[in-house]
């Protein structure tokens, strides 16, 4: 993540904080198949966690749920919501893969929703990811294959946004070369489904686990 990503979300974090989930019902899903996955001993890290919405959802399910964003003025947001009172064992912090995988401190399960689209470095985010991930721990994602999406889109109405400041950087990887970059990174990718609504949002959720 670069310092100008962090600076984008960080301006735009109380608006992002007020907007509705388009698909709500695709949203319900995507929890529902995470929580089967999750096991009530499992250590869970969230990467991008943004405000904390997902991460106060299943953090009640497992041991211990650390909610992690680089963004501070998500993560502030975040804690404001989500307070330990209200669950105990969820934590807050700002940070990145690359920062947590430096204190070699394990998970049994790592969740990025919405968040591999967003770094720069997709291999070495994904190298990251494998090491903070214990033996056969999984890796359960959810992003927006930009590369699949309408040339407009992706060629003209993307770059437009970012270069007036309204959008924030986004790689344009299609479904066969984010899973080659998961093989390659060491994963064996178990699952790929499609839980949107209606049709394909372009947006796979994937299960992977630690090989």
């Amino acid at each position: 993540m670069s310092i100008a990503s962090a600076r984008f979300w960080d301006r735009t974090a109380r608006r992002y904080a007020k907007g509705a989930i388009a698909d709500p019902a695709g949203y319900e899903r995507t929890l529902d198949r995470t929580r089967a996955l999750l096991l009530p001993d499992d250590r869970v890290l969230e990467l991008g966690c943004g405000t904390g919405t997902t991460a106060f959802r299943l953090a009640g399910d497992v041991r211990e749920y650390l909610a992690t964003d680089f963004s501070a003025a998500m993560i502030a947001i975040a804690s404001e919501r989500y307070g330990a009172d209200l669950v105990p064992n969820l934590a807050f912090r700002t940070a990145t893969a690359e920062m947590l995988a430096a204190e070699r401190v394990q998970y049994d399960a790592v969740l990025g929703f919405n968040y591999l689209h967003l770094v720069r470095d997709l291999s070495g985010t994904l190298g990251n990811i494998h090491a903070l991930l214990a033996s056969r721990g999984l890796f359960i994602s959810k992003a927006p294959c930009v590369g699949e999406m309408n040339p407009l889109i992706r060629l003209v109405l993307l770059p437009a946004m970012r270069a007036l400041g309204k959008a924030p950087y986004a790689a344009t990887f299609d479904l066969i070369e984010l899973s080659q970059e998961m093989t390659a990174a060491g994963f064996e990718i178990l699952d790929i489904e499609n839980h949107a609504t209606k049709g394909n949002d372009n947006r796979p959720y994937i299960v992977a686990r630690k090989r």
